[in-house]
Parts: structure tokens; C-alpha cells; sequence
């Protein structure tokens, strides 16, 4: 969700070392109701200290980041004191995986769809035949305002640049499947420079079948390929779709698709889960029972907060971002003045929403409450989960969540 240089030298949201307690300075950046970011210093030996906390987390040796008021509470800076300490209590399982990106920062959307097709690939490689992509289209952390318009046609050259790529000169053919007959003869007519140029190898699809109505034959939207025809590709990518047709793509999955690999591409599925068991939305069973079945292979959710303080500038925001890239674990990246993200936290298991507030709450000093007391409790709140990240007991399976 940042743009701006190539992966550049790596940063490290603190110099952390793994001794039983140390203490090094985080100062707040711009500290006027704006983002606020630390000051990373770059430098190999700081990034390799980082590697060893991250490293120490996914063995599960737990990290303590307390925060102590270096300058009497003044809100200029803030030190951090960490302890390294075996403890009951661990976050994630015992047993180790691939290490994650220490930073990112993309050129381009070009770049964010390549880095998402190594990953797809890593994930075909491992035989893994339901998978989803997801990635914002703006750097703004309260989500994109453009038209709606703009949004479908953006994801739709979007995946016709990803199929281009995973078709792999022609040896796979992947077939785009869009929401229905209307959107895919649209897309056909408006990207067919784009399609021409991808090869026969890629090809439009859509869910369902254009509805017929006393005056179809008037209609220029061409009737939908067969289900048997859509059914000849080897890959399938699903754009565009809203909750009402998510019904919809569970069908086709399991009619059209088979046991062929599919990729939900860009499809905001946390947007998509927070409708389900509403009064004419699908049911929450949707979640439950295939959602939940489709594993992330590049996954970018940023988040932006703020907290109040009882001194200037009284409103410090802070944002950031979750990251995935498989076969990596799940990453809390800090957002920094110029864009970057940069790994701060790390896991096997996929971060709540509110454990990734928290993460960064920490990271940037802001954490001053005493643990367990009333302070905390009205800050944090009653609900710190979704019902969809709270309940594991009803799913089908995990994947989703590794």
C-alpha cells in the first residue's frame, strides 16, 4: 500500500537487542496530527538485530516492549525497554517458517501484481489450489473514494496483467471470471487491446449467465460461455464480485473449477465477511465454510489510528499496515514518513485487527497504560475481536488464517 522507491536499504522500526534488557531511543516524527513514524536508522546492524527479534518470536521466545517517559512526559520522544524472557504464554507455534521482508516499498502497481504472482506461484508450487490476493489500490489508510468505475476497471487490467503472467507464455490457460455476462462482454469490448496483447492463453469468463428477458433479443450483451467451456482453463481469477455474489462464486468453484486452482483477486473479502448474516446478505456459514478454505499468498491491509494525550500535540496518529507474502508469515509493518513500510512484529498465525493495533500502539511508545487496569480496559474495549477472527470452532479450516 506504499509507493515510492524500489526495496531500498532496510530499516528497523527499533535497534533492538536480544539481551535480558536493553534500551534504545524511538523518537515520534511529526508530531502534529499527522502520521507519525519512527526515525529508522539504516544500517546493516540494526536490520540484523531486527532479524534476530523476529526471529525469536517465531521460535517462541517472547519480546516485551514496555515503555518508560524519557523526557517527563513532554511528547517529544520516548525510550523503549525491552526484555527477552521465556514465558507460558506464547503467540505463535513453536515450529519455525520462512522469514518475511525486513521493508517494502513498490515503484509501481506493476511491481505489487509481480511480487503477488511469485507469490501465487510459490503457492502452486506447493500445490495449494485455493488462494487469494489482496492489495489497496490507494496509499490513503481510510480506503479508496474514487468511482466505482474507476475501482472495477482498475482490478480488471489488474488481473489481465496477472493471468498475462501466470499463463507463462502460454503453457497454462487462465480464464478472468467476472460477476456476470453484463461486466464481462464490458470488460471484452474495453480491454480487447489488452486481451490481444495477453494471448489466447487468457480468457473472460463470468458467474452467471446473462439474464433472459421478454426483450433480449434486443440486447447486444452476448450469452455467457458454458459452463463446460469455462471449465477448459487451468487457472481460474475472480474479480469484482460483492457479498450478494459470493453465493455465486462458491458455486462456480465447485461446478466450474473442480479441483483446479482459483485465486480471489482483490476482492476485499474483510469488507465482504462484515455483511454476511445481515437481513438480505448470505449467511455467516459462507465464512465458515469456504471462505475460510482460501489461503492468502500476498496480502496488504493498511490501517491508520490515533490516540489522545494530555499534552501537545493532544492527537498523535500513527499507521501501518498487515502483510503477508507467502510462503512467509503474517508481518506488522509500521508505515513511515516516506511511505515505507517496515516489518516490526511477525508470526505464523494471522494478526487480528486489533492485535495489529496494538503492535503498533507499542512499537511507537503510545502503549502507556498499565496492564489490566481501567485505563486499558477503556481504551481496548470489551470486543477485541470480529466474529469472524474469534470464532475458529465453526470453520472448515485454517487457512485463511496461516
Amino acid at each position: 500500500k506504499a509507493h515510492g522507491s524500489a526495496y531500498s536499504s532496510p530499516p528497523c522500526a527499533i535497534a533492538l537487542k536480544m539481551q535480558t534488557f536493553c534500551a534504545t531511543s524511538l523518537h515520534l516524527n511529526k508530531l502534529s496530527s499527522t502520521n507519525v513514524s519512527a526515525r529508522m536508522p539504516r544500517n546493516r546492524s540494526t536490520s540484523l538485530m531486527m532479524r534476530q527479534i523476529s526471529r525469536s518470536r517465531r521460535t517462541g521466545l517472547s519480546t516485551r516492549v514496555q515503555i518508560t517517559d524519557g523526557r517527563k512526559r513532554s511528547g517529544v520522544g520516548v525510550h523503549v525497554r525491552c526484555s527477552a524472557a521465556d514465558e507460558t504464554k506464547t503467540e505463535a507455534p513453536a515450529e519455525t517458517w520462512e522469514a518475511g521482508r525486513d521493508s517494502y516499498q513498490p515503484d509501481t502497481f506493476e511491481a505489487i501484481v509481480q511480487d503477488a504472482v511469485d507469490c501465487v506461484n510459490k503457492g502452486l508450487a506447493d500445490g495449494i489450489k485455493r488462494m487469494e490476493v489482496e492489495y489497496p489500490l490507494s496509499s490513503d489508510t481510510s480506503g479508496y473514494k474514487d468511482s466505482s468505475d474507476a475501482f472495477i476497471d482498475a482490478h480488471i487490467q489488474f488481473a489481465i496483467r496477472a493471468a498475462r503472467l501466470l499463463s507463462n507464455d502460454g503453457e497454462k490457460k487462465v480464464r478472468i471470471v467476472l460477476p456476470d455476462a453484463a461486466e464481462m462482454s464490458r470488460a471484452m469490448k474495453k480491454y480487447e487491446p489488452a486481451m490481444s496483447m495477453a494471448g489466447k492463453s487468457v480468457s473472460m469468463g463470468c458467474l452467471t449467465a446473462a439474464k433472459k428477458g421478454p426483450f433480449s433479443m434486443f440486447s447486444k450483451t452476448p450469452d455467457a460461455p458454458s459452463p463446460e467451456e469455462q471449465a477448459q482453463a487451468d487457472l481460474f481469477i475472480c474479480i469484482n464480485a460483492s457479498t450478494v455474489e459470493l453465493p455465486n462464486v462458491r458455486e462456480y468453484c465447485n461446478t466450474v473449477v473442480g479441483d483446479k486452482p482459483v485465486i480471489l483477486w482483490c476482492m476485499e473479502l474483510d469488507t465482504l465477511r462484515a455483511d454476511l448474516g445481515l437481513v438480505g446478505f448470505p449467511g455467516k456459514e459462507l465464512q465458515y465454510t469456504f471462505l475460510s478454505t482460501f489461503r492468502p499468498m500476498f496480502y496488504i491491509r493498511q490501517r491508520g489510528y490515533s490516540k489522545t494525550v494530555n499534552v501537545a500535540p493532544f492527537v498523535v496518529n500513527y499507521s501501518g499496515a498487515l502483510f503477508r507474502t507467502y510462503p512467509s508469515g503474517w508481518q506488522v509493518m509500521l508505515k513511515q514518513d516516506n511511505g515505507q513500510l517496515a516489518c516490526v512484529a511477525e508470526r505464523k498465525k494471522r494478526y487480528t485487527l486489533n492485535e495489529l493495533k496494538e503492535e503498533l500502539l507499542d512499537v511507537v511508545g503510545l502503549a502507556t497504560e498499565e496492564p489490566g487496569s481501567p485505563a486499558e480496559f477503556l481504551r481496548k474495549g470489551f470486543k477485541a475481536a470480529t466474529w469472524w477472527e474469534e470464532n475458529e470452532v465453526d470453520e472448515v479450516s485454517d487457512n485463511w488464517r496461516y
